[in-house]
This record gives structure tokens, C-alpha cells and sequence, in this order.
């Protein structure tokens, strides 16, 4: 059987500079950043479980902009689909007390606005995205396919 998980991610960019957790795991805290959001739910729509998932890690109420990119990779033998959004009301993420989350203390080890290009980020391709120019002018969605040739 063929599986593949959904997940959605916010991409909060401010001032150079991400929004990015680094999550907990069984074995302590993953060696990488990324930015917040999961899996989708059974039935669950894109913006519905973006708006879910960043209010249990943060507490805070995303303002949901457009798709800035798509990535698509396996894992342990199960498809990826990621959709990042921007996240538009960046201010809002600046103080974020865990304790007021649903499930930040349980997930979250570090959090905070990280400077891209000095910090081990996934998708890596965050390092190299051109977000001030991608968050002031209509870009294309970006596609980044790491299954391999169609």
C-alpha cells in the first residue's frame, strides 16, 4: 500500500529572519530548525489544519497569506507533501509563551526568529529562498521535487 502524509507549514519571515522551532523527538531534540505546522487530518482542508496546527505550537492565530512552495520527498518509504504558506502577521510571533499552547510544551524544544543562513533549517531550500523579494512581489509557487524525474 502506498502512503503519503500531508503535512502544511507557516513560513513567518521578519527582518531577514524565520520563525523556526526546533521539535522534540524520543531521542531529545532534532539536531535542525524548521518551520511550524504538521499533518494534515483525515478529510482536514489546507488552511483549516495550518490554522490548527499553528495555533497548538504557538498559541497564536495565523493570518494566512499565499503558497510560496510545495515540497514533495520520501521518507522512510512514505511520500512527503508539504505546502508552505506565508504567514503574514509576523509581529504576533514575537513573544510566544508555551505554556498557553495545546501541545508547545510537549513538541517544541527551542523557538524563535533564527537567521536562515547561520542555522541548519529543513527544507534546506530555506537558506537559499529569496523571501523579501518573494513576501513584496507576486512569485511564482516554487515546486521543490526530490522524488526524482517524472
Amino acid at each position: 500500500m502506498y502512503q503519503r502524509r500531508i503535512s502544511v507549514r507557516g513560513v513567518i519571515y521578519k527582518n531577514g529572519k524565520i520563525y523556526a522551532q526546533k521539535l522534540k523527538n524520543k531521542d531529545g531534540i532534532r539536531n535542525y530548525w524548521s518551520t511550524p505546522g504538521g499533518g494534515l487530518d483525515d478529510g482536514e482542508d489546507l488552511l483549516s489544519g495550518l490554522h490548527r496546527e499553528m495555533i497548538e505550537e504557538t498559541g497564536i492565530a495565523p493570518q494566512i497569506g499565499r503558497l510560496m512552495f510545495v515540497q514533495q520527498f520520501n521518507i522512510r518509504g512514505k511520500e512527503q507533501l508539504e505546502f508552505f504558506f506565508h504567514i503574514t502577521n509576523a509581529d504576533d510571533y514575537e513573544d510566544i509563551d508555551l505554556t498557553s499552547t495545546s501541545h508547545g510544551l510537549i513538541e517544541v524544544a527551542e523557538h524563535g526568529f533564527i537567521d536562515p543562513n547561520n542555522e541548519i533549517i529543513l527544507p534546506s531550500d530555506l537558506q537559499k529562498f529569496d523571501f523579501e523579494n518573494y513576501t513584496k512581489h507576486v512569485e511564482p509557487v516554487v515546486i521543490l521535487n526530490e522524488l526524482g524525474s517524472i
